[in-house]
């Protein structure tokens, strides 16, 4: 920390020079400043580390070289951890959105049954299963299976169904097509194209109950299975859990437009254009240490691999204060939501934007 006081500054050559022990960048000052030059400056740091209080009664703590060096290789261990999760993660997304925007076009444009409802007649499709075997893998692979545990939604009890052998197929082909790829993301792919049982068993697998305590993975494979039906906007969620503290965060989001000027459509509009026009899908993370949060467009076609680190852009909350600047949303689903609650704001708000059931809807001529 910089010395805030001066005449705490002042008072540090009355310590003795065994005991001078602060380094010039921990206060606003060069050793000049003190009328000391830089050699004899280095020959007297000291590895100790001296607590003094200045004549103003004000209390502060000079640390020594060590004690700098200690802090500079525990904010560098911060800046580090969890840098490997992170960026396996983000690539494991990045291959799941992909993933998603291929079943989803196929789902849409051939108006398929490869949907099921589950025993509490909530929709599920291959890509939620196709999702969690891709992940489940991807993980496992990167830090073992032994050292994986993973809490996700879907289990096998629909998909082992008799009935359900032609979406199981669809399923495996799926996961080995996405997992193909993964050359692509730096990641390496199986050896072999995986099994029916594989492919169950990576499902399986995501069978932790979390917790408190210990590590785990966090993973929603399809969050907003309605949405992804209909051709609107879902996502793909994916934390990392410590100790009961979220360490890292990754969502992949295959529908949402990279251009701020096409957010006030609704997606079936931007579902008519040519995915170039406007730059569709992204991966947003964050992880604990960072200092930030970033967002990336997802790989196109044309586009042969995918660099880590990469050129991701910052992003922040935003600034607005003022709720008839802002814009807000609310769930598709009236059973998440209380809809007539959020018109009335609403309307409150004279200038206020909001998006109802994915449609943007405003007060006003004005927009965010």
């Amino acid at each position: 920390m910089p010395i805030s006081c001066p005449n705490f500054a002042v008072q540090i050559l009355h310590l003795r020079s065994s005991s001078f022990t602060t380094t010039a960048r921990e206060i606003n000052c060069t050793p000049r400043d003190f009328r000391i030059s830089p050699p004899i400056f280095r020959t007297i740091l000291r590895p100790n580390s001296v607590n003094y209080s200045s004549r103003c009664n004000c209390s502060q703590t000079i640390f020594s070289a060590e004690a700098a060096h200690d802090y500079d290789d525990q904010l560098k261990f911060e800046s580090e951890r969890y840098s490997d999760e992170l960026e396996v993660a983000v690539k494991a997304v990045h291959m799941a959105s992909l993933l998603c925007q291929r079943v989803q076009e196929s789902l849409i444009a051939k108006s398929d049954d490869h949907v099921q409802s589950k025993d509490d007649d909530s929709p599920v499709t291959i890509a939620d299963w196709s999702v969690q075997a891709t992940v489940s893998w991807v993980l496992s692979d990167a830090f073992g299976s032994a050292n994986v545990s993973i809490v996700a939604e879907e289990d096998v009890q629909e998909l082992s169904k008799t009935d359900s052998i032609g979406i199981l197929n669809s399923v495996v082909k799926t996961v080995n097509q996405c997992l193909a790829e993964a050359p692509r993301f730096g990641l390496k792919s199986p050896p072999n194209p995986l099994s029916t049982s594989d492919v169950l068993e990576a499902i399986s697998r995501c069978n932790s109950i979390g917790g408190p305590t210990g590590r785990f993975w966090v993973l929603d494979p399809v969050d907003g299975t309605l949405g992804f039906v209909r051709g609107d906007q879902y996502a793909i969620a994916l934390a990392l859990i410590e100790d009961g503290e979220p360490v890292l965060g990754v969502l992949g989001c295959p529908n949402y437009p990279m251009k701020t000027e096409l957010l006030s459509y609704h997606q079936r509009v931007l579902s008519t254009l040519p995915s170039a026009n406007w730059d569709k899908g992204c991966v947003i993370y964050a992880r604990k240490g960072s200092g930030g949060a970033w967002m990336q467009p997802l790989l196109r076609k044309e586009e042969k691999k995918f660099v880590w680190p990469n050129s991701a852009s910052e992003i922040k909350v935003s600034t607005i204060d003022n709720p008839a600047l802002a814009t807000f949303c609310e769930p598709v689903e009236k059973a998440n939501s209380s809809h007539s609650f959020t018109a009335g704001l609403a309307h409150s708000e004279s200038t206020v934007t909001c998006v109802f059931n994915g449609e943007v809807r405003s007060n006003s001529k004005r927009r965010c």
